[in-house]
């Protein structure tokens, strides 16, 4: 338990060293002689808890907003966790935008997209029970990536989307169309629908 904390201790100090480095130099110039240099460890350390920097810069993300966004009950907390993701890219803005230019939109989509990928899975399995009515695999894989694509993209765009980050009504908007479609989804009737759900348990 000692270890695990002292572990965890150091790679913090690394996500903050890179955090802080982020907001005067440019993602893609930063090193990791000069972030174990502010740490005072060495580089054995750093690799023995990072493949490289990327992998660090995708830590620090899961730990200050994906960790965070699990902890709300996402089936019915739906509006409140899309304003905190909202509010987490205004106050790191400076970050987010420094990791946006400096390896792109697509890269930086893909930082999310597994871990939205388990989140949107979680909340569609919880409707199948709710309904029960159980989707195909495929058909879930189907359903999960379109919510997650979509879901990425807007989370990602809302980066260089100040505006749109201030409108009221957007978390709102986007909320109201997870919720309401997925259910729509799963409350269609199956007779319209015949190869996209199981059959129902006798």
């Amino acid at each position: 338990m000692k270890q695990e904390k002292h572990s965890f201790t150091t790679k913090r100090a690394l996500a903050s060293a890179l955090k802080e480095t982020m907001k005067h130099k440019p993602f893609n110039k930063i090193t990791v002689s000069e972030l174990i240099q502010q740490c005072h460890v060495n580089r054995k350390t750093f690799y023995y808890h990072f493949d490289d920097i990327y992998h660090l810069l995708k830590w620090l993300f899961e730990q200050e907003a994906i960790e965070i966004l699990r902890q709300f009950n996402l089936i019915m907390e739906y509006e409140e966790a899309i304003t905190f993701m909202i509010h987490y890219i205004d106050i790191n803005e400076e970050m987010l935008n420094c990791a946006y230019d400096s390896i792109g939109h697509t890269a930086l989509k893909n930082f999310f997209y597994d871990d939205f990928y388990a989140i949107v899975v979680s909340i569609i399995e919880h409707e199948e029970n709710m309904t029960h009515q159980h989707l195909t695999l495929d058909y879930k894989d189907f359903l999960t990536r379109f919510y997650t694509e979509g879901i990425v993209a807007t989370w990602v765009d809302l980066i260089k989307n100040k505006e749109k980050r201030q409108t009221k009504q957007f978390a709102h908007y986007l909320s109201m169309t997870i919720k309401h479609s997925l259910l729509g989804v799963l409350s269609a009737n199956k007779i319209d629908l015949p190869n996209y759900f199981f059959p129902p348990d006798d």
